[in-house]
């Protein structure tokens, strides 16, 4: 599938940033720098953690390549229903409605007819945090 995402020199990423790792958008949490060598350029040890699925992912490059940058959209959505470990969103541009599992340390805070900010990219949606009922 074509998602939006753009194009980065590797020497650009640092932690907090987000790079795609085989087809997962990710944050990065660790850059390490080898030196240049006698045969070529230095590379670039970054470590990741996935942001839907909290898996660390490690990409090994060069650091004058080009490495993915996910497009990530952030949004309001109201909660309509909760469910288990899954709520019912409508966000509040669109007013389209789906469902979003509930991150482990966000239960019990969400609850029916509260706003969150959700985090949209590549096909996927996450819960984020939590806004304060008025």
């Amino acid at each position: 599938m074509d998602y939006e995402k753009k194009f980065a020199k590797a020497k650009e990423l640092k932690p907090g940033k987000y790079v795609i790792i085989d087809d997962v958008p990710c944050r990065v949490v660790s850059v390490d720098v080898s030196k240049p060598g006698k045969h070529g350029a230095a590379k670039m040890r970054v470590v990741a953690i996935g942001i839907f699925d909290n898996v660390k992912k490690t990409l090994l490059t060069p650091s004058d390549g080009e490495v993915e940058i996910p497009v990530i959209k952030r949004k309001t959505a109201q909660v309509l229903s909760v469910a288990g470990d899954s709520a019912q969103l409508m966000d509040k541009e669109s007013y389209e409605v789906f469902d979003v599992s509930i991150p482990e340390e966000l239960k019990g805070k969400v609850v029916e007819g509260i706003d969150v900010e959700i985090m949209e990219s590549m096909g996927k949606r996450a819960i984020v945090r939590v806004f304060k009922g008025e």
